[in-house]
């Protein structure tokens, strides 16, 4: 799937055989009973190109991880939790990342409505001895 994906196109057997040697030695046979299986599950459709296909990813890579974690996410038996350890391996690169798309889901209005103040800041109508009052 990493070179279906990387080339964001349709590929022919004979294409990522030629990429894959570069690294190592493969048998055509090989990369073409790959190509068919990711077919049998769903993740490239082909189209026939005289006596060859060419295969295409159905989805992006982006969608594949989304819905990988959106599947090991559904199978805990306490999603908050998952989530909290889940946050709790995140690198700060990556909670920012995830702060970003939070922002970008939820657009500019509704970001601004239930994001709490920035560090440093006062929540508005509480008293400065946080009082609450």
């Amino acid at each position: 799937m990493t070179r279906v994906w990387k080339w964001n196109r349709p590929v022919t057997v004979r294409e990522v055989l030629e990429d894959l040697q570069q690294e190592r030695s493969i048998a055509y046979t090989t990369v073409m009973t790959v190509l068919d299986n990711l077919h049998q599950k769903g993740w490239v459709r082909r189209e026939a190109e005289g006596r060859a296909y060419r295969y295409e990813a159905v989805s992006t890579r982006a969608a594949y991880a989304a819905a990988l974690m959106n599947d090991a996410w559904s199978q805990s038996d306490n999603p908050a939790a998952a989530l909290v350890a889940f946050f709790g391996m995140m690198s700060e690169e990556q909670r920012q990342a995830l702060r970003d798309a939070v922002r970008i889901v939820q657009g500019p209005e509704e970001a601004a409505e239930t994001s709490g103040p920035a560090d440093g800041e006062e929540n508005p109508g509480s008293a400065p001895d946080g009082g609450g009052r």
